[in-house]
């Protein structure tokens, strides 16, 4: 992907704040930012920040990436997908814990979140230099294709087969939020306990910005890639990832399509809603779910989110209409007054 066509996600408000996390007599690191898993990734550990944490953090970036990137050649998820109406294929443990959350994601929606739309992202080209509107026909032979229930995960045997030609497996709606996660359990096994994780906009806010004091975050504009926030709230020990139309797109014909596919269609997913915002304790499950209560709708994307616990969203829809999780209201700000919160819907 051209670094140039993603556009993160949130504002952190508070990230140049060093957060105050005790008292090193080395010198800290700044903050390091590099391109990585197709976007531009920042972490930020303040004072307990070291080059030594960075390079650990950004080594195992990658490792993940090479792992789990659909567009890699050589990757774990290109030799699954190699393999398609072949044989199965050695998965890493970390492939079987994505596709295996993925999976049940897809039971929990009932396929409106599926991994196995490999086949459709590759035809739109979305984001990867290589935007169209595919023929109806191209479309159809891609869903063709789809369907989550055909995956054989063998836990045992320790493999993932595909069992019809030209399937393809694409993880990019999981897999920032399981490397998210996973850079906070390395970070934490080194003793720290406040940052900020930032995966092209999937937020990973660990401990607080100073004791007492949470993290703030701001949501962006969801008409535009270019917007500033125009709401915010405050979290501590949270993931906060958002899901919109504006993150990856192209035009034309003076029509807008997004890269959010909907496996009922094969077309860029419509419905009433701009972005939606999840706030969860995971953020592999703040990925998934972001993804998925945005191809649902508001209503049935609220009664998703309520099923699992301390998660919370923030739907955004086409008239700036603002609906959030019965635990958001009153927490969320408006920054902006185009944007008008329904708290009490």
């Amino acid at each position: 992907m051209n670094p140039n066509q993603f556009h993160p996600v949130f504002t952190i408000a508070a990230l140049a704040l060093m957060p105050t996390v005790g008292v090193s007599c080395a010198r800290p690191a700044p903050p390091r930012t590099d391109f990585v898993m197709g976007t531009v990734c920042t972490i930020n550990l303040g004072k307990k920040g070291t080059e030594k944490l960075y390079d650990e953090a950004f080594a195992r970036l990658r490792v993940l990436d090479a792992l789990l990137s659909a567009n890699s050649e050589t990757g774990n998820v290109a030799e699954i997908n190699a393999g398609a109406g072949l044989k199965p294929v050695r998965a890493a443990e970390e492939t079987l814990t994505v596709l295996s959350t993925a999976l049940e994601f897809s039971e929990a929606t009932n396929g409106a979140f599926d991994p196995t739309i490999g086949p459709l992202v590759k035809l739109w080209g979305i984001g990867l230099g290589s935007e169209r509107v595919p023929p109806r026909g191209e479309i159809d032979q891609a869903l063709a294709l789809a369907g989550y229930r055909k995956v054989d995960v063998n836990r045992t045997a320790g493999t993932v087969y595909l069992p019809e030609p030209g399937m393809r497996l694409d993880l990019g709606a999981i897999a920032k939020g399981y490397a998210a996660d996973e850079i906070a359990r390395l970070l934490s096994s080194r003793g720290i306990t406040s940052g900020i994780i930032d995966l092209g906009g999937n937020i990973l806010a660990m401990g607080e910005k100073a004791p007492g004091k949470p993290w703030t975050v701001g949501i962006r504009d969801p008409q535009t890639s270019q917007g500033g926030a125009v709401m915010s709230l405050q979290v501590a020990n949270r993931s906060v990832v958002t899901s919109g139309i504006y993150e990856r797109f192209f035009e034309e014909n003076g029509r807008h399509y997004h890269h959010i596919l909907d496996p009922s269609t094969g077309f860029p997913a419509e419905n009433e809603l701009l972005s939606v915002t999840i706030i969860s304790p995971q953020s592999i499950q703040a990925d998934a779910l972001s993804t998925s209560a945005f191809l649902l709708g508001t209503e049935r994307g609220l009664e998703l989110v309520s099923r699992y616990p301390d998660t919370e969203a923030v739907f955004v829809d086409r008239d700036l209409g603002v609906r959030t999780s019965e635990g958001l209201r009153g927490r969320v700000t408006a920054l902006d007054p185009r944007f008008v919160l329904h708290d009490d819907d």
